[in-house]
């Protein structure tokens, strides 16, 4: 079995439900497992934000993780178009594997959950790939052989799944059924990729 890192941050539940449908379509692909993991907040003063261990979900991410996988999922919600402070605060502590060079060759998506259609879902996306580019990872988007990316009136993107939570959070965790059909293809095509390339 190998192993597809599904990393996210979510605040009202959105990123987690597509993280969740992600991990599904990962383990549609024979011989791939999911291994989900989320980021500690952040907080604005310097003291402890969070518990070394979260109280329910997902573990904390470590640097083992990275070693590990054999691909990786990324997920933030929205903020004014880039992705939220947590997850930026753990990639920015990826240096150490940025150097040894951890990450290269190894395929990589982005997923995102927004509150409003145009709240900047494809800028998140755009700029969450842009540290893994760094990291030397290949990214895997969505291609438009999937009939959801061009039935969707809700998220769902090109360059990565997305979710539209609506305005007072009303759909926060309630995907619809074409954002759950592209998370799950996404998940799906990023560990038949992965897989691929563990073989060579």
């Amino acid at each position: 079995m190998a192993d597809i890192l599904v990393l996210y941050y979510s605040h009202t539940g959105g990123v987690k439900e597509l993280a969740r449908h992600i991990a599904r379509g990962v383990e549609s692909v024979a011989g791939m497992t999911a291994r989900l993991r989320t980021v500690p907040k952040v907080s604005p003063v310097t003291v402890v934000a969070s518990p070394e261990i979260p109280d329910s979900g997902a573990p904390y991410v470590c640097a083992e993780d990275l070693v590990e996988c054999v691909g990786v999922a990324l997920g933030s919600p929205t903020r004014f178009g880039n992705m939220a402070a947590p997850l930026k605060y753990f990639l920015d502590s990826t240096g150490g594997a940025w150097m040894q060079g951890t990450l290269i060759g190894k395929p990589a998506c982005v997923f995102t959950s927004t509150s409003s259609m145009h709240g900047g879902n494809e800028s998140t996306l755009l700029t969450m790939m842009l540290p893994l580019l760094h990291h030397g990872m290949l990214i895997v988007g969505i291609p438009y052989s999937e009939p959801a990316l061009s039935a969707t009136a809700d998220g769902g993107t090109p360059y990565g799944a997305s979710h539209v939570a609506g305005n007072d959070g009303s759909r926060a965790i309630n995907l619809s059924e074409s954002e759950q059909q592209l998370a799950f293809a996404q998940g799906q095509r990023l560990a038949s990729i992965a897989y691929q390339l563990a073989r060579q």
